[in-house]
Protein backbone atom coordinates (compact mmCIF):
# COMPACT_ATOMS: atom_id res chain seq x y z
CA UNK A 1 0.00 0.00 0.00
CA UNK A 2 1.50 3.32 -1.07
CA UNK A 3 1.74 6.17 1.38
CA UNK A 4 0.67 9.59 0.34
CA UNK A 5 3.07 12.46 0.79
CA UNK A 6 0.85 13.92 3.48
CA UNK A 7 1.05 10.74 5.54
CA UNK A 8 4.90 10.45 5.47
CA UNK A 9 6.64 11.38 8.76
CA UNK A 10 8.45 14.71 8.81
CA UNK A 11 12.30 14.50 8.88
CA UNK A 12 13.63 15.59 12.30
CA UNK A 13 16.86 16.99 10.71
CA UNK A 14 18.75 17.10 7.44
CA UNK A 15 21.44 14.36 7.59
CA UNK A 16 24.15 14.32 4.95
CA UNK A 17 26.21 11.12 4.79
CA UNK A 18 29.97 11.41 4.12
CA UNK A 19 31.15 10.55 0.63
CA UNK A 20 32.17 6.91 0.19
CA UNK A 21 35.50 7.87 -1.38
CA UNK A 22 38.47 9.01 0.80
CA UNK A 23 38.98 11.84 -1.68
CA UNK A 24 38.05 15.20 -0.27
CA UNK A 25 34.66 16.48 -1.35
CA UNK A 26 35.97 19.90 -2.23
CA UNK A 27 33.28 21.58 -0.19
CA UNK A 28 34.30 24.32 2.19
CA UNK A 29 34.61 23.41 5.83
CA UNK A 30 31.61 24.11 8.01
CA UNK A 31 33.85 24.91 11.00
CA UNK A 32 32.87 28.33 12.25
CA UNK A 33 36.43 29.30 13.27
CA UNK A 34 38.01 28.15 10.03
CA UNK A 35 40.12 31.30 9.71
CA UNK A 36 41.61 30.81 13.19
CA UNK A 37 42.39 27.17 12.46
CA UNK A 38 43.99 27.98 9.11
CA UNK A 39 46.15 30.67 10.68
CA UNK A 40 47.24 28.23 13.42
CA UNK A 41 48.20 25.55 10.89
CA UNK A 42 50.03 28.05 8.71
CA UNK A 43 52.19 29.26 11.59
CA UNK A 44 52.80 25.81 13.06
CA UNK A 45 53.97 24.34 9.75
CA UNK A 46 56.16 27.28 8.77
CA UNK A 47 59.91 27.01 9.45
CA UNK A 48 60.76 29.82 11.86
CA UNK A 49 63.03 32.60 10.70
CA UNK A 50 66.19 32.00 12.77
CA UNK A 51 68.17 35.16 13.35
CA UNK A 52 71.55 33.46 13.57
CA UNK A 53 73.99 36.12 12.37
CA UNK A 54 73.59 38.31 15.46
CA UNK A 55 74.09 35.27 17.68
CA UNK A 56 76.91 33.42 15.95
CA UNK A 57 78.61 36.46 14.46
CA UNK A 58 78.73 39.26 17.03
CA UNK A 59 78.39 42.74 15.62
CA UNK A 60 81.54 44.71 15.02
CA UNK A 61 82.15 47.47 17.57
CA UNK A 62 84.71 50.16 16.82
CA UNK A 63 86.64 51.36 19.85
CA UNK A 64 89.33 53.91 20.57
CA UNK A 65 92.82 52.65 20.03
CA UNK A 66 94.21 50.73 23.02
CA UNK A 67 96.94 52.56 24.94
CA UNK A 68 100.44 52.70 23.50
CA UNK A 69 102.88 51.43 26.10
CA UNK A 70 106.53 52.49 25.98
CA UNK A 71 108.45 49.30 26.67
CA UNK A 72 111.47 51.19 28.00
CA UNK A 73 109.33 52.83 30.71
CA UNK A 74 107.62 49.63 31.81
CA UNK A 75 109.87 49.09 34.83
CA UNK A 76 109.96 52.76 35.83
CA UNK A 77 108.35 53.46 39.20
CA UNK A 78 107.13 56.86 37.98
CA UNK A 79 105.40 55.48 34.90
CA UNK A 80 101.74 54.47 34.82
CA UNK A 81 102.41 52.02 31.97
CA UNK A 82 101.67 48.94 34.03
CA UNK A 83 98.33 50.21 35.27
CA UNK A 84 97.36 51.01 31.68
CA UNK A 85 98.31 47.48 30.58
CA UNK A 86 96.27 45.86 33.34
CA UNK A 87 93.25 48.05 32.63
CA UNK A 88 93.41 47.46 28.87
CA UNK A 89 93.77 43.68 29.02
CA UNK A 90 90.97 43.51 31.58
CA UNK A 91 88.64 45.45 29.23
CA UNK A 92 89.49 44.20 25.75
CA UNK A 93 92.35 41.72 26.20
CA UNK A 94 95.04 43.62 24.30
CA UNK A 95 97.28 46.70 24.17
CA UNK A 96 99.89 48.24 21.87
CA UNK A 97 103.63 48.28 22.51
CA UNK A 98 106.11 50.81 21.13
CA UNK A 99 109.84 51.44 21.59
CA UNK A 100 110.37 47.73 22.26
CA UNK A 101 113.97 47.65 21.11
CA UNK A 102 113.70 45.31 18.10
CA UNK A 103 115.32 46.71 14.97
CA UNK A 104 112.93 47.36 12.11
CA UNK A 105 115.34 45.76 9.63
CA UNK A 106 115.19 42.49 11.58
CA UNK A 107 111.40 42.45 11.29
CA UNK A 108 111.33 43.48 7.63
CA UNK A 109 113.87 40.84 6.60
CA UNK A 110 111.85 38.11 8.35
CA UNK A 111 108.64 39.28 6.64
CA UNK A 112 110.37 39.33 3.24
CA UNK A 113 111.75 35.83 3.73
CA UNK A 114 108.34 34.58 4.85
CA UNK A 115 106.76 35.71 1.58
CA UNK A 116 108.74 33.02 -0.23
CA UNK A 117 106.98 30.27 1.73
CA UNK A 118 103.65 31.00 0.07
CA UNK A 119 105.20 30.85 -3.40
CA UNK A 120 105.75 27.11 -3.09
CA UNK A 121 103.49 25.11 -5.44
CA UNK A 122 100.53 23.22 -3.93
CA UNK A 123 102.05 19.78 -4.60
CA UNK A 124 105.04 20.65 -2.39
CA UNK A 125 102.87 22.18 0.32
CA UNK A 126 100.89 18.98 0.73
CA UNK A 127 103.94 17.25 2.16
CA UNK A 128 104.01 19.80 5.01
CA UNK A 129 100.30 20.27 5.65
CA UNK A 130 99.32 20.80 9.26
CA UNK A 131 97.01 18.20 10.79
CA UNK A 132 96.47 18.77 14.53
CA UNK A 133 97.05 17.05 16.82
CA UNK A 134 99.42 14.80 14.87
CA UNK A 135 101.39 17.61 13.22
CA UNK A 136 101.49 21.01 14.91
CA UNK A 137 103.33 22.88 12.18
CA UNK A 138 103.16 23.51 8.46
CA UNK A 139 100.66 24.93 5.97
CA UNK A 140 96.99 25.54 6.49
CA UNK A 141 95.10 27.53 3.90
CA UNK A 142 92.81 29.19 6.34
CA UNK A 143 90.16 31.10 4.42
CA UNK A 144 87.89 30.51 1.53
CA UNK A 145 88.34 28.97 -1.87
CA UNK A 146 89.18 30.48 -5.21
CA UNK A 147 86.41 32.53 -6.75
CA UNK A 148 86.85 34.72 -9.76
CA UNK A 149 89.73 34.37 -12.14
CA UNK A 150 92.74 36.28 -10.86
CA UNK A 151 91.39 36.42 -7.30
CA UNK A 152 92.96 34.03 -4.83
CA UNK A 153 92.39 33.24 -1.21
CA UNK A 154 91.79 35.90 1.40
CA UNK A 155 94.42 34.48 3.73
CA UNK A 156 96.92 31.65 3.84
CA UNK A 157 98.62 30.37 6.95
CA UNK A 158 101.90 28.72 7.90
CA UNK A 159 102.88 27.66 11.43
CA UNK A 160 106.60 27.89 12.18
CA UNK A 161 108.35 26.47 15.23
CA UNK A 162 111.80 25.35 16.29
CA UNK A 163 111.04 21.66 15.89
CA UNK A 164 113.49 19.43 14.06
CA UNK A 165 110.63 17.71 12.23
CA UNK A 166 109.55 20.93 10.49
CA UNK A 167 113.14 21.71 9.53
CA UNK A 168 113.66 18.32 7.90
CA UNK A 169 110.39 18.46 5.97
CA UNK A 170 110.81 22.04 4.77
CA UNK A 171 114.45 21.61 3.73
CA UNK A 172 113.35 18.68 1.61
CA UNK A 173 111.01 20.88 -0.46
CA UNK A 174 112.69 24.32 -0.10
CA UNK A 175 116.30 23.79 1.03
CA UNK A 176 118.03 27.14 0.45
CA UNK A 177 115.06 29.41 1.05
CA UNK A 178 113.93 27.71 4.26
CA UNK A 179 117.37 27.85 5.87
CA UNK A 180 117.47 31.61 5.28
CA UNK A 181 113.90 32.08 6.55
CA UNK A 182 114.40 29.90 9.63
CA UNK A 183 117.58 31.75 10.58
CA UNK A 184 115.81 35.12 10.42
CA UNK A 185 112.83 33.80 12.36
CA UNK A 186 115.05 32.37 15.08
CA UNK A 187 116.76 35.73 15.52
CA UNK A 188 113.45 37.61 15.64
CA UNK A 189 111.86 35.10 18.02
CA UNK A 190 114.72 35.48 20.51
CA UNK A 191 114.07 39.24 20.65
CA UNK A 192 110.29 38.69 20.86
CA UNK A 193 110.72 36.29 23.78
CA UNK A 194 112.73 38.84 25.75
CA UNK A 195 109.97 41.41 25.31
CA UNK A 196 107.21 38.95 26.20
CA UNK A 197 109.08 37.66 29.24
CA UNK A 198 109.39 41.14 30.73
CA UNK A 199 105.73 41.96 30.10
CA UNK A 200 104.50 38.70 31.58
CA UNK A 201 106.74 39.14 34.62
CA UNK A 202 105.25 42.60 35.23
CA UNK A 203 101.71 41.20 34.95
CA UNK A 204 102.42 38.33 37.32
CA UNK A 205 103.92 40.63 39.95
CA UNK A 206 100.64 42.51 40.17
CA UNK A 207 98.47 39.43 40.70
CA UNK A 208 97.83 37.67 44.01
CA UNK A 209 101.02 35.85 45.11
CA UNK A 210 99.51 32.38 44.95
CA UNK A 211 96.40 31.41 43.06
CA UNK A 212 94.66 28.13 42.41
CA UNK A 213 95.33 28.64 38.72
CA UNK A 214 99.11 28.95 38.83
CA UNK A 215 99.66 25.35 37.81
CA UNK A 216 97.82 26.12 34.57
CA UNK A 217 100.64 28.44 33.52
CA UNK A 218 102.74 25.52 32.42
CA UNK A 219 102.75 24.78 28.75
CA UNK A 220 99.57 23.06 27.63
CA UNK A 221 99.58 19.60 26.16
CA UNK A 222 100.12 19.61 22.42
CA UNK A 223 101.68 23.08 22.48
CA UNK A 224 104.67 24.18 20.46
CA UNK A 225 106.17 26.37 23.17
CA UNK A 226 107.10 29.63 21.46
CA UNK A 227 106.21 29.60 17.79
CA UNK A 228 104.72 31.79 15.08
CA UNK A 229 101.65 31.89 12.86
CA UNK A 230 102.64 33.47 9.54
CA UNK A 231 99.75 34.88 7.46
CA UNK A 232 99.61 35.99 3.86
CA UNK A 233 96.82 38.49 3.21
CA UNK A 234 95.83 38.69 -0.44
CA UNK A 235 95.31 42.05 -2.14
CA UNK A 236 92.14 43.60 -3.56
CA UNK A 237 89.67 41.21 -2.03
CA UNK A 238 85.96 41.78 -2.69
CA UNK A 239 83.83 43.06 0.20
CA UNK A 240 81.79 39.84 0.15
CA UNK A 241 84.87 37.65 0.40
CA UNK A 242 86.36 39.76 3.19
CA UNK A 243 83.10 39.42 5.09
CA UNK A 244 83.24 35.65 4.65
CA UNK A 245 86.78 35.64 5.99
CA UNK A 246 85.72 37.52 9.10
CA UNK A 247 82.90 35.06 9.70
CA UNK A 248 85.40 32.23 9.41
CA UNK A 249 87.53 33.87 12.10
CA UNK A 250 84.56 34.15 14.44
CA UNK A 251 83.53 30.52 13.92
CA UNK A 252 87.10 29.36 14.48
CA UNK A 253 87.34 31.38 17.68
CA UNK A 254 84.03 30.05 19.00
CA UNK A 255 84.78 26.42 18.18
CA UNK A 256 88.46 25.90 18.87
CA UNK A 257 90.31 29.18 19.41
CA UNK A 258 94.05 28.78 18.96
CA UNK A 259 95.27 25.22 18.65
CA UNK A 260 98.12 25.96 21.05
CA UNK A 261 98.24 26.99 24.66
CA UNK A 262 100.10 30.27 25.22
CA UNK A 263 100.46 33.15 27.67
CA UNK A 264 100.80 36.09 25.28
CA UNK A 265 100.56 36.61 21.53
CA UNK A 266 102.65 39.38 19.95
CA UNK A 267 101.36 40.51 16.54
CA UNK A 268 103.64 42.01 13.90
CA UNK A 269 101.12 43.71 11.60
CA UNK A 270 102.66 46.91 10.29
CA UNK A 271 100.49 48.54 7.63
CA UNK A 272 97.23 46.83 8.61
CA UNK A 273 94.04 48.83 8.12
CA UNK A 274 92.29 47.43 11.18
CA UNK A 275 92.93 45.02 13.99
CA UNK A 276 90.10 42.77 15.18
CA UNK A 277 89.91 41.29 18.66
CA UNK A 278 87.56 38.33 19.08
CA UNK A 279 86.32 36.97 22.37
CA UNK A 280 83.27 35.03 23.45
CA UNK A 281 81.76 38.28 24.69
CA UNK A 282 81.98 40.12 21.39
CA UNK A 283 84.11 41.52 18.61
CA UNK A 284 85.89 44.88 18.61
CA UNK A 285 88.18 46.58 16.13
CA UNK A 286 90.55 49.52 16.04
CA UNK A 287 93.25 51.04 13.85
CA UNK A 288 96.70 50.01 15.14
CA UNK A 289 99.54 52.51 15.17
CA UNK A 290 102.39 52.17 12.69
CA UNK A 291 105.32 50.05 13.89
CA UNK A 292 103.49 49.07 17.10
CA UNK A 293 103.28 45.48 18.33
CA UNK A 294 99.76 44.48 19.29
CA UNK A 295 99.80 42.12 22.27
CA UNK A 296 96.83 39.91 23.14
CA UNK A 297 96.14 37.74 26.17
CA UNK A 298 96.37 33.93 25.94
CA UNK A 299 94.67 31.16 27.84
CA UNK A 300 97.57 30.71 30.29
CA UNK A 301 97.39 34.33 31.42
CA UNK A 302 93.64 33.99 31.82
CA UNK A 303 94.21 30.98 34.06
CA UNK A 304 96.93 32.75 36.01
CA UNK A 305 94.66 35.74 36.69
CA UNK A 306 91.77 33.55 37.78
CA UNK A 307 89.70 34.77 34.85
CA UNK A 308 90.36 38.48 35.40
CA UNK A 309 92.11 38.79 32.02
CA UNK A 310 90.16 37.11 29.22
CA UNK A 311 91.72 35.05 26.46
CA UNK A 312 91.16 36.73 23.08
CA UNK A 313 92.19 36.15 19.47
CA UNK A 314 93.61 38.97 17.36
CA UNK A 315 93.58 39.32 13.57
CA UNK A 316 95.02 42.14 11.43
CA UNK A 317 92.92 43.22 8.44
CA UNK A 318 94.41 44.65 5.25
CA UNK A 319 92.09 46.58 2.91
CA UNK A 320 92.84 48.12 -0.46
CA UNK A 321 96.48 47.08 -0.55
CA UNK A 322 98.20 46.96 -3.92
CA UNK A 323 100.40 44.03 -2.93
CA UNK A 324 100.02 40.92 -0.81
CA UNK A 325 100.90 41.53 2.84
CA UNK A 326 102.53 39.32 5.46
CA UNK A 327 101.76 39.43 9.18
CA UNK A 328 103.05 37.33 12.06
CA UNK A 329 101.59 36.26 15.38
CA UNK A 330 104.21 35.04 17.85
CA UNK A 331 102.93 32.77 20.60
CA UNK A 332 104.87 32.97 23.84
CA UNK A 333 104.79 30.41 26.64
CA UNK A 334 107.10 30.74 29.64
CA UNK A 335 109.52 27.88 30.24
CA UNK A 336 107.76 25.06 32.05
CA UNK A 337 108.69 25.05 35.73
CA UNK A 338 108.27 21.30 35.79
CA UNK A 339 111.08 20.97 33.30
CA UNK A 340 113.44 23.38 35.02
CA UNK A 341 113.01 22.02 38.56
CA UNK A 342 112.64 18.35 37.79
CA UNK A 343 115.25 16.22 39.49
CA UNK A 344 116.92 13.56 37.42
CA UNK A 345 116.48 10.30 39.31
CA UNK A 346 119.83 9.05 37.91
CA UNK A 347 121.72 12.19 38.89
CA UNK A 348 124.26 11.62 41.66
CA UNK A 349 124.37 7.88 41.15
CA UNK A 350 127.47 6.04 39.89
CA UNK A 351 126.88 4.55 36.47
CA UNK A 352 128.81 1.59 35.04
CA UNK A 353 129.74 1.55 31.39
CA UNK A 354 129.48 -1.55 29.18
CA UNK A 355 133.26 -2.01 29.10
CA UNK A 356 133.42 -1.90 32.89
CA UNK A 357 130.60 -4.43 33.09
CA UNK A 358 132.49 -6.77 30.71
CA UNK A 359 135.70 -6.53 32.76
CA UNK A 360 133.76 -7.22 35.97
CA UNK A 361 132.18 -10.30 34.39
CA UNK A 362 135.59 -11.64 33.35
CA UNK A 363 137.07 -11.03 36.81
CA UNK A 364 134.14 -12.73 38.55
CA UNK A 365 134.46 -15.72 36.22
CA UNK A 366 138.17 -16.07 37.00
CA UNK A 367 137.51 -15.76 40.73
CA UNK A 368 134.86 -18.45 40.48
CA UNK A 369 137.20 -20.89 38.71
CA UNK A 370 139.98 -20.17 41.24
CA UNK A 371 137.65 -20.86 44.14
CA UNK A 372 136.47 -24.13 42.55
CA UNK A 373 140.08 -25.22 41.95
CA UNK A 374 141.10 -24.44 45.54
CA UNK A 375 138.05 -26.29 46.90
CA UNK A 376 138.80 -29.42 44.87
CA UNK A 377 142.54 -29.30 45.68
CA UNK A 378 142.21 -29.07 49.40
Amino acid sequence: MALSPESMPEKPFDFRAPPPSPIASGRRSCVTNEDVLSEFLEHSLRVPDLVLPDKVFPRQNFIENPPKIDFQLLSSMESDSLSKILDSIARIGCFQLVNYGIEGECIRSALAAAAGIFQLPPEKRRAVTRSPPEKLYGFEEAHGEKEEEGEGKVSEEFVWCRGAGLKLEMEAIWPVGYSNFSEKMESLLCDIEKVAEKILMAIRQNLPPKTDYENDMKQGQGGIGSGCFVYKHSRNMSAEKCSGSLRYDVIRMLIRGFDYSHALCLHVCDGSSEFHVYSKKGWVSFCPDKDALVITVGDQTQALSGGQFKHVIGRPIYKGEEEDCISMAFLYSPPSTTNTTKVDPQKGKNTISLSQQAIAAIVLTLVYHILVFVYNKF
